[in-house]
């Protein structure tokens, strides 16, 4: 089933969910825990995020410190597997040029063609922490659109390096991320929706939008989007307020801005019981609009935040 045939099925009113593969060595029973808090209302798709090595530094013992690279949220193809054989709902996990080779690409697409999950979000992903830019892997990508390619490629039944696939299986269907108030290393917005537009040209079937709070920017960057021949399903992607540091911490994080009303709303909050409250009421409103202008399907984040989508979607659907 491809995102188009996935989103025909919400009747108008769907939503979809992105959750994180559990730290190392934690098990799965809170990341099983959210999908069941949530799987009663039917969602369309849940995505499932994979993330670079970083470094840690830890002591020898003679007074010096190791740094070695790992990965603290390793399994992306492990649980998505997981959740589709566990709960039947489908999956589409995310595969990223950041802290892979092309070869390791290879293999996850293998890999993933093996378990039947025929659905990918293709993107870049965030640069490693200690970097102050995004530096490509060696013999790995730099951009979406060359993973893109590589996909593209693998789809035509050939490897990266040319080689014949012996015995071709199916193919993949992907999206790819989009920034209604741009990347955050774009010159401006009309650069970074001309890539958008380049990404569907080379065969993105769909995308799903960084988190937003005001929807007055969605709005404004469709129009924008389909006058500049962008046509592919545009997902809004949302997460709800849940905590008063996020006034600040989510501005800077996910480099969005918070309406002047939320945040007057937000300054006024005593405690996170209050934030979440506010987030809830305020996402609440947000989710009704975009479903009142014609939006099929919305897309939640929910690290931190299951429980206040759980309730929003018990408002709204």
């Amino acid at each position: 089933m491809n995102i188009k045939e996935m989103l025909s099925r919400t009747n108008g009113r769907g939503f979809s969910f992105e959750v994180l593969p559990p730290l190392k060595g934690t098990g799965t029973g809170s990341l099983f825990s959210t999908i069941e808090k949530l799987r009663e209302f039917g969602p369309a798709f849940i995505n499932i995020t994979t993330h670079h090595s970083e470094y840690v530094y830890r002591e020898t013992g003679d007074g010096l410190y190791e740094r070695r690279r790992i990965r603290r949220r390793p399994g992306t193809v492990a649980v998505a597997a997981a959740i589709q054989n566990r709960f039947g709902i489908p999956v589409i996990p995310h595969v990223i040029c950041s802290g892979a080779t092309i070869e390791d690409i290879e293999y996850e697409l293998l890999d993933l063609q093996f378990l039947g999950i025929e659905n990918l979000l293709l993107l870049r992903g965030d640069k490693a922490k200690e970097d102050r830019n995004f530096i490509p892997t060696k013999n790995g990508h730099a951009h979406t659109t060359d993973l893109i390619r590589q996909v593209n490629m693998f789809n035509k039944g050939f490897f990266a390096d040319g080689t014949p696939i012996k015995c071709p299986m199916g193919t993949f269907d992907y999206g790819v991320a989009a920034y209604p108030e741009k990347h955050e290393e774009a010159p401006n917005l009309e650069m970074d929706m001309t890539w958008l537009k380049a990404k569907q040209e080379l065969g993105a079937q769909y995308a799903v939008t960084q988190l937003f709070y005001d929807n007055s920017k969605y709005f404004a960057f469709v129009e924008k989007a389909r006058a500049m021949g962008i046509t592919m399903p545009i997902i809004p992607g949302i997460k709800p307020f849940t905590k008063m540091s996020q006034l600040t911490a989510v501005p800077r994080t996910f480099h969005c801005d918070l309406p002047q009303e939320l945040a007057q709303e937000a300054l006024k909050c005593k405690s996170d019981d209050d934030a979440r409250a506010l987030g809830v009421e305020w996402t609440t409103q947000q989710c009704r609009e975009l479903y009142d202008a014609g939006v099929g399907n919305i897309h939640f984040y929910t690290m931190s935040a299951s429980d206040s989508v759980r309730e929003i979607l018990r408002k709204i659907l």
